[in-house]
């Protein structure tokens, strides 16, 4: 019995597909669920279509996206495990969805921006000036 192969991601309707599963495992996960409800207050009508909007950017080449999503993440008490899962629950998701080139350059993508705000927000107890 063979499967059909997943389709590789496209077009906005993937975007939106994309964005909706994986914030449906975000909301449903122990670590990541009280950071987005409880620190952040996230307004998930208004959140979504930032989402779209970003990823499409990003993806899709669509420029949609205006906005500085680091200085949004800034106040949040999030650390490398956070990072992780996210990374985890988006290439999960990718995964369950799609498979191309366009669907391994999301995961690559993604793994790129987690690593940069990781980066940014991890304070360097090497530094001279404390973070």
């Amino acid at each position: 019995m063979s499967t059909s192969p997943l389709p590789d991601l496209h077009t906005e309707a993937d975007i939106v597909q994309l964005v909706d599963a994986f914030y449906a495992r975000v909301d449903a996960d122990d670590l990541l669920r009280p950071i987005f409800h409880d620190v952040a207050q996230v307004d998930w009508a208004a959140h979504l279509p930032k989402m779209y909007d970003f990823w499409s950017s990003v993806l899709l080449g669509t420029s949609r996206y205006k906005g500085r999503p680091m200085a949004r993440h800034f106040p949040l008490p999030i650390q490398s495990a956070h990072f992780q899962r996210w990374l985890t629950l988006f290439t999960a998701t990718v995964d369950s969805l799609f498979s191309g080139p366009k669907a391994d350059e999301a995961k690559t993508k993604a793994q790129n921006i987690g690593a940069m705000f990781e980066h940014r927000m991890t304070p360097n107890p090497l530094s001279l000036l404390g973070g």
